[in-house]
């Protein structure tokens, strides 16, 4: 059986959810044996080199690079899937979509308490080479079409380790409540 290709990308997330891939310990050796990855921050590769089965996607989007590379994904991942609470409900970044962009801007670079005289020209960066923000914090599944959620902050490497492996050999996906509860 030919290797499935995956790739995975951390959007606005603290990257925890990757780190929760990485806890799949000893199993990353089985999953070397099906699967070859391509763009992801597991192998350092920067851009796609083939389409790929399967992409795993960690956090939301808040600025237009998270959308270009989401929308990135869509286009060269047969399967998308969001990893994540970040990706699939914003997580702890869209808290500041209760505040106006605007008040956000201001705080974080004109009035913060951290602001001091850091910034004496009071300026807020708008260089054309940063990533522009957006008016929120978006859920994958509001910009592009997501196949699987995996639930969790992050979730647990179990979980992550059945979907990938069902999704990888074409078995159905068992996920017991022991692999996603929180209580």
């Amino acid at each position: 059986m030919p290797k499935k290709i995956l790739a995975t990308a951390s959007l606005a997330g603290c990257f925890g959810c990757h780190m929760s891939f990485l806890d799949i310990d000893e199993r990353l050796f089985d999953l070397i044996e099906i699967v070859e990855f391509n763009k992801s921050p597991i192998d350092d590769i920067k851009k796609f080199t083939k389409h790929c089965d399967i992409g795993l996607i960690e956090g939301g989007c808040c600025n237009d690079e998270n959308v270009h590379n989401l929308i990135d994904f869509r286009k060269n991942c047969d399967v998308l899937v969001s990893v994540g609470e970040c990706a699939i409900m914003g997580g702890l970044p869209s808290m500041r979509n209760w505040i106006p962009l605007k008040e956000c801007l201001e705080e974080a670079y004109l009035n913060g308490p951290t602001v001091f005289d850091c910034n004496e020209k009071k300026i807020i960066p708008n260089d054309p080479d940063i990533p522009k923000i957006l008016d929120r914090v978006y859920p994958c599944h509001e910009i592009v079409k997501i196949d699987y959620f995996l639930p969790g902050c992050p979730p647990c490497a179990d979980l992550i380790w059945n979907a990938l492996h069902a999704l990888v050999t074409g078995r159905p996906l068992d996920l017991p409540y022991e692999v996603f509860k929180y209580d």
